[in-house]
């Protein structure tokens, strides 16, 4: 019985370490988004992320107000290709936005 209880403790634990480890790395690279596209574009983005069983399904990035330096279709590529590159891994979808006051 002791046996089984351990077992099942030291799953959860490991279980626990690698949701916690993809929580802290998504965060990183999420910054690493971020400073990336500031340094490019001289505006910064938040950037937020949605992870599912080590899989990624979404990266969403949001600018403080809509950006004018370059056409939509030529910044959509830079981010696309910033976020493959520091999540090192290709989401699912790439949500790209712009935040319009009033």
């Amino acid at each position: 019985m002791r046996k089984a209880i351990a077992i099942a403790a030291l799953s959860l634990a490991l279980t626990q370490c690698g949701q916690v480890s993809t929580l802290v790395n998504g965060f990183k690279y999420a910054n690493a988004v971020a400073s990336t596209l500031e340094q490019e574009l001289g505006a910064k983005p938040q950037v937020g992320f949605n992870w599912h069983n080590g899989r990624l399904l979404s990266v969403t990035v949001q600018f403080p107000e809509l950006y004018q330096g370059k056409p939509l279709a030529e910044l959509a590529g830079r981010v696309r290709a910033v976020v493959e590159k520091e999540f090192q891994q290709k989401p699912d979808n790439i949500i790209l936005g712009f935040r319009i006051d009033g």
